[in-house]
């Protein structure tokens, strides 16, 4: 398949969901982003990210996905342990093999946090080889 029959595949308003418990795992004092029992904002960004790569995986063929280039995120209130989490992404620009998505999380009382990401589809095998070169 060529790449722009992969990226055909893959149009604008795409989106994907994710909600979850905030989780020990999860917590700034965990990550070492802080000192407090409160979602991280590397923990909130990583969830963002993920919500954003599943809005498009299933419209990839094999051997293709998606990686993480940039982040431009607005972490606008705390969440505490326990408490549940949603995030949304959409996708709202291709530019090429490149992908816009607009992110959004929320906790039980109020938007938590918003901003951009974006991501690129990538050839996975092509992509491997590349970084395995660069590590010899």
């Amino acid at each position: 398949m060529s790449e722009i029959e992969v990226m055909d595949k893959i149009k604008v308003g795409l989106n994907s969901s994710f909600e979850t418990d905030v989780k020990n795992e999860h917590l700034a004092s965990r990550y070492g982003s802080g000192l407090v029992d409160v979602l991280a904002t590397p923990a909130m960004i990583a969830l963002m990210e993920c919500t954003a790569k599943n809005a498009v995986d299933l419209h990839l063929p094999v051997g293709y996905t998606t990686v993480g280039t940039k982040v431009d995120i607005a972490h606008i209130a705390a969440t505490p342990l326990g408490m549940k989490v949603t995030i949304n992404a959409e996708l709202i620009k291709i530019e090429g093999k490149k992908l816009v998505f607009k992110v959004e999380a929320f906790d039980e009382v109020e938007k938590i946090g918003e901003g951009i990401h974006e991501r690129y589809v990538i050839n996975s095998d092509k992509f491997m080889d590349k970084i395995n070169k660069k590590g010899k």
